[in-house]
C-alpha cells in the first residue's frame, strides 16, 4: 500500500521545503512518549524526561494522544513559521470546529481520509467521539470532555503547555538543530530547482518517489491514502527526531504535508515494504529455512544441498530462486560450480527493516 498525493499541474514554486519549530516540537514530544521507537535518541529522551518538573510531565501525559501513536495535523503546519510563537499564533487563528476535528482525527476517527462533521456541532459525532475516547482510558476521556465543553479554554491550556515545553527543554534543542534543518531544506529546494522533483524526493527519503507519469508523489507506507495538492501546494518538513517515521498529512481539504527524517550516516536507508514482505514470505517455507541454516555456515552447490536434504536438484533450484529473488543469497561461480551462500547482512537487517516498515 502507499499514500498517493496528486500533484498534476502543480507548479514547482508551490512545492516548499522548510523547517518548522512546531513540527520539530511535536516530533520531540513523540520521542519522549515512545522512546522505544527511537533507540538512537534514548540518551536525549532519558535526560530530558528526568529533567521535567512533575507538573509539566503530568500535563504532557494528559495530552499525549496528540503525538504518541500518531501525530495530530495541528502539529504539522502547512505554512511553517520562523519561530514557535509565530506558528502557535497561526494555530490560534483556526476556528474551533476545524481545530477540534483535527485534534480528534488521530484517535477518534473511523477514517482519516473521510471528512467527518465536527463534534462541536454534530450530536452523533460528539457521542461517538466520547465513546471512543472512553475506550482509550480516563485521561483521554477527561481531555475529550474538556475540549468538547470548553474548546477555547482547552486551546489556551494546550498553547501554554507547548510554551512551557519550549522553556523547559525545546528552546535549547531547537537552537542546536535548526541550522541543520534549514541547511537540509535549502539543499532539497536546490535539488528541486536544478534537477527536478524526482531527485529531491529521493534525496529526502528512499520511501518517496514520483510516479511514472510525474503526476503523483508516492509515499511507501503500510497505511494507504490519497489526496490532492490543492492550489496552495505541498510542504516538506525535515526533522532530526523523526526516524523511522515518515509522517504524511493527507486529510481532505488540508494542504498535504510530509515530515521526513534528515538522513545521517548512522541511519540505514529504508527498505521497500514490498521487499520486506517478499523476504518474510521466502523464509516462511520450512525447507527454505532449513536450507538457510546450511547456507549461513558457508557456500554450497545445488548438488550438495540436494544430497544433504534428500530432495531433487530442480526442487533445490526452485527454493534457491525464491531466496535469491528476495535478496537473501549471494552467488558466485568457482569453475563449473555455482556456490550459494546466505547474505547475513540482509538477514540481520530483516528485523529492523520490518520494524521500520510498520513504524514508517
Amino acid at each position: 500500500m502507499a499514500n498517493v498525493i496528486d500533484i498534476a499541474g502543480l507548479p514547482s514554486e508551490r512545492i516548499v521545503f522548510s523547517p518548522s519549530p512546531l513540527a520539530e516540537l511535536g516530533a520531540a514530544l513523540h520521542v519522549l512518549s515512545e522512546p522505544a521507537h527511537h533507540p538512537g535518541l534514548h540518551g536525549w529522551a532519558t535526560a530530558t524526561a528526568s529533567g521535567l518538573k512533575p507538573d509539566l510531565a503530568d500535563r504532557l501525559c494528559e495530552a499525549d494522544f496528540l503525538w504518541r501513536s500518531a501525530r495530530s495535523d495541528l502539529l504539522l503546519p502547512a505554512a511553517p513559521g520562523a519561530t514557535l510563537t509565530e506558528e502557535l499564533d497561526a494555530l490560534d487563528r483556526i476556528d474551533d470546529e476545524t481545530f477540534v476535528a483535527a485534534a480528534f482525527e488521530i484517535a477518534c476517527s473511523t477514517s482519516y481520509s473521510r471528512q467527518t462533521p465536527s463534534p462541536l456541532v454534530d450530536a452523533g459525532e460528539r457521542a461517538r467521539v466520547r465513546e471512543m475516547a472512553a475506550a482509550r482510558g480516563p485521561r483521554q476521556a477527561a481531555f475529550t470532555d474538556r475540549m468538547l465543553e470548553d474548546p477555547d479554554g482547552l486551546r489556551v491550556w494546550l498553547r501554554r503547555l507547548l510554551e512551557d515545553c519550549d522553556r523547559a527543554f525545546f528552546a535549547d534543542t531547537w537552537r542546536r538543530v535548526r541550522i541543520q534543518l534549514a541547511a537540509d531544506a535549502r539543499h532539497k529546494a536546490e535539488l528541486l530547482h536544478h534537477k527536478g522533483l524526482a531527485e529531491a524526493l529521493v534525496a529526502a527519503s528512499a520511501a518517496l518517489s514520483l510516479s511514472e507519469d510525474g503526476g503523483s508523489i508516492v509515499v511507501d507506507k503500510l497505511a494507504g491514502g490519497r489526496t490532492r495538492a490543492y492550489g496552495d501546494g505541498i510542504t516538506f518538513i525535515p526533522t532530526t527526531f523523526g526516524w523511522p517515521h515518515l509522517i504524511v498529512v493527507h486529510a481532505p481539504g488540508w494542504r498535504p504535508v510530509i515530515q521526513y527524517p534528515v538522513a545521517t550516516p548512522e541511519l540505514p536507508p529504508p527498505a521497500a515494504l514490498e521487499l520486506v514482505q517478499c523476504r518474510l514470505e521466502a523464509l516462511a517455507h520450512p525447507m527454505r529455512m532449513r536450507l538457510c541454516r546450511t547456507l549461513a555456515r558457508g557456500p554450497h552447490t545445488t548438488g550438495e544441498l540436494s544430497e544433504s536434504y534428500g530432495i531433487t536438484p530442480p526442487e533445490v533450484s526452485r527454493h534457491i530462486a525464491v531466496l535469491k529473488k528476495a535478496g537473501l543469497l549471494t552467488t558466485r561461480r568457482r569453475g563449473r560450480y555455482v556456490l550459494h551462500q546466505l547474505d547475513l547482512a540482509s538477514v540481520a537487517r530483516l528485523g529492523s527493516d520490518f520494524l521500520e516498515g510498520v513504524l514508517r
